[in-house]
């Protein structure tokens, strides 16, 4: 009964393959591609596979040409139905507090219900609060209260596409190879620095105003691709989760079967 899980976000695809479609199943394998190598995703890495996934549950925030590429090959290669999700005004044990729901992208969804799931798993009968911030090509900070509401969140621009940002638009400056430093005394250092304090202080300014809606300490998870740029900052006490958002996806399937049962 392995289960199969896709995440295309911005830059790349990322895969895994579990033992069933519910939380805490065990993880078989697992794989990311550029999205300009997704064509050869069967060749490369599915038609390897020693479990064939009888179904699968995916987000996409790359746009329906690169979903439908994708399709092509779980139809051709295991005659696999693709399940696209989308953000509803209530799943996984969170409420959705968005304008308007159905806009949050899906990936975001995926990882605030995950999120959600460890906060639970701390203290199924007073969880804490939490916070979920995805760091890729994108970063968002995502607040949930105690009761599973989602409150809202940021979205701002990840490492990469600020580092960009300045060497398109300033004279002089390339992107930085230097080391983050509490006083910065080159270029190279200004820019790392300037990045890893721009993120970690949206953060820290979040995870204040959380705790004061919610009058306790949250709970801060991390996720995504590059998660590890911001792991080392002392004044964000973080859980560093890997597959946050494989494990929203599988929270929903999960709950989903139940449904059917």
């Amino acid at each position: 009964m392995a289960f199969l899980v896709i995440d295309i976000g911005n830059t790349r695809l990322k895969w895994g393959l579990y033992e069933q479609g519910q939380p805490g199943a065990a993880l078989l394998a697992h794989g990311a591609v550029p999205l300009e190598d997704i064509d050869h995703l069967w060749e490369t890495d599915w038609s390897r596979l020693s479990r064939r996934p009888v179904a699968m549950l995916g987000c996409v925030v790359a746009g329906e040409a690169i979903k439908r590429r994708v399709e092509e090959q779980l139809l051709q290669g295991w005659g696999l139905r693709p399940h696209w999700m989308s953000a509803t005004a209530f799943g996984g044990g969170v409420i959705n507090g968005y304008e308007h729901p159905q806009r949050l992208g899906a990936d975001r969804w995926a990882a605030i219900i995950g999120a959600r799931q460890h906060a639970l798993r701390v203290s199924p009968e007073n969880p804490p609060p939490v916070l979920a911030v995805m760091v890729g090509t994108a970063v968002t900070v995502d607040s949930v209260d105690a009761s599973g509401r989602f409150l809202g969140g940021l979205i701002l621009p990840g490492f990469g596409l600020m580092y960009r940002a300045l060497e398109s638009g300033t004279a002089g400056l390339k992107v930085p190879t230097g080391e983050v430093r509490d006083f910065p005394t080159n270029t190279s250092d200004a820019l790392m620095s300037g990045g890893t304090d721009a993120i970690a202080g949206a953060i820290e300014r979040t995870m204040r105003r959380l705790r004061v809606a919610c009058g306790r300490d949250p709970l801060l998870i991390m996720s995504g691709g590059a998660v590890s740029r911001l792991s080392h900052v002392e004044e964000l006490p973080a859980l560093v989760v890997e597959n946050l958002i494989f494990e929203g996806l599988l929270t929903l399937a999960g709950n989903a079967s139940k449904n059917e049962a």
